[in-house]
């Protein structure tokens, strides 16, 4: 598999879990303020390959108890279910982050029980979807596919929204709240994060801006009859 990286440890990533972050390589989407930009092309010289991966979890074994794997878009590799069923055979519990795209893979994934949890990104709303994510317009309905089966409950999960001044505004916030709720047929989704934009040098795009304080404040407002439970990230 192409792993692009390795984060020893941390505490935020996974919720409940000290983990570690196991980046993959490669993307189908181009968000424009993607913080992993190096992480956007297939291919390239890998940071270690999946046996020296398991043989540092198998060092960390006791200290670690949970894995988080993150991208790029870690279902575009298609060994992924192989790995994760290795690394579940070490006793850790693994997050995905994930875009939603493959939910094949991502449904295979749970039936085997080799997800204790996903985050998913929602870009933004519909309509304001394939610039947001710089993707293929085709592409959308396979975001609705993930959508639906997350709000499904057949593995715990959390949405999230990376929040761009340049690309959100209330009414956007506001009609993807309505938009995934209609993908549920009114189901609230269980968790929903707002996170803001923070600005570094590996973004893809210069001259973006996060919201300030009181704009996430009204954000959040406007997503809450769409969630059971939204929080704010990154807001100081």
């Amino acid at each position: 598999m192409d792993i692009a990286g390795l984060q020893k440890m941390t505490l935020l990533d996974f919720p409940g879990r000290v983990a570690c972050t196991v980046f993959t390589q490669g993307c189908n989407f181009r968000c424009p303020f993607c913080h992993n930009s190096d992480l956007l092309p297939a291919g390239g010289e890998p940071f270690m390959n999946d046996e020296q991966l398991l043989e540092f979890l198998k060092k960390r074994v006791g200290l670690l108890d949970g894995v988080c794997i993150t991208g790029g878009e870690p279902t575009m590799q298609p060994e992924l279910p192989d790995l994760l069923r290795k690394i579940k055979d070490l006793g850790y519990g693994v997050k995905l982050d994930t875009n939603g795209t493959n939910t094949k893979m991502l449904q295979q994934m749970v039936e085997e029980g080799l997800l204790d949890y996903v985050a998913m990104d929602i870009k933004n709303s519909a309509a304001a979807y394939p610039e947001t994510a710089g993707m293929d317009e085709r592409l959308l309905p396979k975001v609705e596919e993930g959508i639906a089966y997350l709000l499904s409950g057949k593995v715990d999960y959390e949405f999230r929204t990376t929040v761009v001044a340049e690309l959100h505004t209330e009414d956007t916030i506001e009609d993807m709240g309505h938009w995934v709720q209609g993908i549920g047929n009114g189901k609230k989704a269980k968790r929903w994060f707002l996170q803001a934009f923070a600005d570094r040098d590996s973004v893809l795009f210069a001259e973006l801006h996060a919201p300030d304080k009181e704009e996430m404040a009204r954000f959040a407002l406007k997503l809450k009859p769409f969630a059971e439970f939204v929080d704010l990230r990154g807001v100081e």
